[in-house]
């Protein structure tokens, strides 16, 4: 079965009046376009368009030998200003979290809840802007040493310089992390973020950029002080990282196709007004410093290429720009979406559909070999092995 599915761009505060218009070929709204959904995740499931006037979540469980739930979610992103920094937990983390929470009577609405369901939410982003800015993971310990002992000597830029000193990588950055968020004053912050703002280093002349945009967005925000401890990461267009549990990020600017797995877990740490849960924060992150967590693709076919992180959950395959016809191995219900030109999109019973950018496709095991042609496309799958289902 091959069937068209579509949905409404969300509306986050942080998502481009632009880029979501800009790829789908139409007049832009004016409002912030954050997201769109392409799953079957109960916050926004796409609408099938058979006829049937059914969400997704509905119609899958009456489809024959799919699963009643998919394992992930596909996603286009277009980040207009930064994104929350963020962790998301292991599997084993958010079932205890979740059934801790459950337990303790925590409204699932509520804006202290730190697990919404019982799953991971590991993820991969593929860059479709020339450029997409993103902050992933921590910065090796002796490069943030250079960079701190560049931000001047007020008393906010030499506590945290303290911190860092310890000899051991992961303490020192733990430390640093938690005194930011919960125990420096507001005004150590200010002397951290300007010592950041007004350095001339050659080598952090990004970072110092960084900084300057941040403070705009988020004057004020302890956050700020967490990204200067981060991987400052610029992909270029088909490039990606790949963000398991336990890593911090965050978007910055840029459109993306993103896949994760079908969660909504996410403890925050800065750059946002919402909740934070400090001790919560630092009981999940792997503050272990080491390069951009950066995904390379390995051949899949004959024009097919496929960004495989090697769990259960998903993988991502994509078909570039050709008139050539191309063929997508699938492992079991699959989702396509167009990002350039019209492609057109042939299951194994025949049917064919094209896709504009912007436009998905679902398509069922059975379909396998899906082959694509004349345009570019991504097709989000499960991983190798047992999916995990929520």
């Amino acid at each position: 079965m091959l069937v068209a599915l579509s949905n409404t761009p969300r509306d986050y505060a942080w998502g481009s009046p632009t880029l979501l218009a800009e790829l789908e070929g139409r007049v832009p709204t004016g409002a912030p376009e954050a997201e769109v959904w392409f799953g079957d995740h109960p916050g926004s499931p796409a609408r099938v368009l058979d006829g049937s006037q059914r969400t997704l979540d509905e119609w899958l469980p009456a489809v024959d030998g799919a699963p009643e739930r998919l394992p992930y979610l596909l996603k286009l992103l277009a980040a207009g200003s930064p994104l929350s920094i963020q962790v998301h937990p292991s599997k084993e983390q958010a079932v205890r979290g979740f059934a801790d929470e459950e337990a303790a009577g925590v409204p699932r609405d509520a804006a202290s809840r730190n697990y919404k369901d019982d799953n991971h939410k590991p993820e991969v982003i593929v860059a479709l802007s020339e450029t997409f800015t993103a902050l992933a993971g921590l910065r090796d310990l002796d490069q943030t040493r250079r960079l701190v002992a560049g931000l001047g000597d007020a008393a906010g830029v030499t506590a945290l310089r303290d911190r860092l000193a310890a000899a051991e990588p992961d303490a020192a950055l733990r430390d640093a992390i938690g005194w930011a968020l919960a125990e420096a004053t507001a005004a150590e912050i200010e002397q951290i973020v300007e010592g950041a703002a007004s350095a001339s280093s050659p080598e952090f002349a990004a970072e110092a950029a960084l900084v300057r945009h941040l403070r705009e967005e988020y004057p004020g925000d302890a956050g700020i002080v967490v990204a200067l401890l981060m991987n400052l990461v610029e992909l270029r267009r088909g490039e990606a990282i790949f963000v398991p549990a336990g890593v911090l990020h965050a978007y910055v600017a840029g459109l993306g196709v993103e896949i994760m797995a079908a969660s909504d877990n996410v403890l925050r740490g800065g750059l946002t007004p919402k909740h934070i849960d400090v001790p919560e924060l630092l009981g999940l992150v792997d503050f272990h410093p080491a390069a951009a967590p950066r995904l390379a693709p390995r051949a899949d076919g004959d024009g097919v290429e496929l960004f495989a992180p090697g769990i259960a959950d998903f993988a991502l395959a994509h078909v570039a720009t050709s008139a050539e016809a191309s063929r997508v191995e699938l492992r079991g219900v699959s989702i396509a979406v167009g990002v350039a030109g019209e492609a057109a999109v042939t299951g194994a019973s025949g049917t064919s559909l094209r896709l504009a950018p912007g436009q998905a496709a679902l398509a069922t095991a059975e379909e396998s070999p899906l082959v694509v042609s004349g345009g570019e496309v991504f097709v989000a799958m499960p991983g190798e092995g047992v999916a995990t289902r929520r």
